[in-house]
């Protein structure tokens, strides 16, 4: 059940991505077709345009990252339970060490970084460390351990550069529009042929609606691999109970008070700002309840 749970999940994962890279050749096609007058030429701009995007990012500082988030770099003489939990864990995942970090904030979180084992580090606040028993935050950190031995990161990396990129072309397209830029056709003198207004509509509507459909594909990344996660810590510490549990306690975490923002917040365990109402339809995380649901059910 357990192995079936974690396959299901890389599936899926590898299809929204799929669907991912249709709707950039999508915008790209769209956004061709009105100013280049070539589809292809624009999926070609579109594919070169989202590898850049994610080639940029992908390769960002682990020592950014933890600076934006507040993080500090600890010792096995300062943390040695934290410390010793991440030796531990990643040693069952037979990856390198990450490098350990704390933030300190009263809330209960934790996150992972880095673009390859070999160059990772995981991140706990004083307020887990505070509140965890060892067995949950076994369950915690390798949560966190499961995002780096399964590149969770780099895959949630490319997924926002994508969006990022669809995101662009719609706004080139949309820019386009606005001034009247666009084809130039030869048969406009004598109007245009049926196919032509169809081929315009929908370009004009993948234009508008690829933007929302990116953020969606990428929120439902987000929370697959968030479901992968869960599943593959079981699988790292043996013991189910202890992640429901830490999951439990997560739940009930108040949001963190230092900022975090948009492209940050995937990363963490539990959704550091605790949207509610209209923003939970754009939720990074799935919902705790159904989280721990699926625990059981292993």
């Amino acid at each position: 059940m357990l192995f079936d749970q974690i396959a299901s999940n890389k599936r899926r994962t590898w299809i929204l991505l799929i669907a991912f890279f249709i709707l950039l050749a999508l915008i790209g096609a769209a956004v061709g077709y009105l100013w280049l007058g070539s589809s292809l030429g624009g999926v070609i701009l579109a594919l070169i345009i989202g590898g850049i995007y994610a080639f940029s990012m992908i390769f960002q500082s682990t020592e950014v990252v933890m600076r934006m988030n507040g993080a500090r770099e600890v010792t096995e003489e300062q943390a040695p339970q934290l410390y010793h939990i991440v030796q531990d864990m990643a040693m069952v995942a037979q990856i390198p060490m990450p490098r350990v970090y704390i933030v300190d904030d009263p809330s209960m979180n934790a996150f992972a970084t880095g673009s390859n084992p070999q160059n990772a580090a995981v991140a706990a606040t004083t307020g887990l460390l505070a509140v965890m028993n060892r067995e949950e935050l076994e369950g915690v950190i390798g949560h966190e351990v499961s995002h780096i031995r399964n590149y969770d990161i780099r895959i949630s990396t490319i997924a926002v550069a994508l969006a990022s990129a669809i995101t662009m072309l719609s706004s080139i397209g949309g820019r386009m529009m606005w001034w009247g830029g666009g084809r130039n056709r030869d048969d406009d003198r004598e109007g245009s042929s049926g196919l032509e207004i169809v081929m315009l509509i929908l370009s004009l509507l993948t234009i508008v609606l690829a933007p929302l459909a990116a953020t969606l594909v990428q929120l439902a990344i987000s929370r697959q691999r968030e479901f992968l996660a869960d599943a593959s810590s079981v699988e790292l510490t043996r013991n189910p109970q202890g992640m429901i549990n830490a999951l439990l306690k997560l739940d009930n975490s108040e949001p963190m008070q230092r900022h975090v923002d948009d492209a940050s917040s995937a990363l963490f365990i539990n959704d550091p700002k605790k949207e509610s109402g209209f923003q939970k339809l754009f939720y990074t995380h799935p919902p705790i309840a159904e989280r721990v649901e699926r625990l059981r059910n292993m």
